[in-house]
């Protein structure tokens, strides 16, 4: 087992694939960052979007260990909003033609896949708390 990888709790495995691909995203969006090269602009927006890509794991890490369904949708919100986030620093990158848009696709619908799960995710435990 690697650092920082967890077996799935049994009756878990949505919730563990989901940590699991969160973790992913800020990893391949440290990558992406660290590839591109040097300037002012890229150098900003890697910044941008390197707070927002770990951001988003890190989140979804602590809403596991919410201690309420609003301490849980709280922090389900801020993974909502960084993945959005991360998509448009994202978008701003191809925009401006500093990376090959085939390159960034997948990690572009990843973002877009986590920000439904939140988005999902921040429904029903709004919805079970009534």
């Amino acid at each position: 087992m690697k650092i920082g990888e967890r077996k799935a709790e049994t009756g878990k495995s949505g919730e563990a694939d989901f940590r699991r691909r969160t973790f992913e995203f800020a990893a391949r969006t440290v990558r992406l960052v660290e590839a591109l090269p040097s300037s002012p602009t890229n150098n900003a927006i890697g910044h941008q979007l390197l707070w927002a890509g770990t951001s988003v794991g890190a989140n979804a890490r602590a809403a596991k260990r919410a201690r309420s369904r609003a301490e849980f949708a709280a922090k389900m919100g801020i993974v909502e909003e960084e993945a959005d986030e991360s998509m448009y620093w994202i978008e701003l990158l191809v925009e401006l033609k500093k990376t090959d848009p085939k390159k960034v696709e997948p990690l572009h619908k990843e973002a877009n896949a986590i920000l439904s799960i939140a988005i999902a995710s921040i429904k029903t435990a709004k919805s079970n708390a009534r």
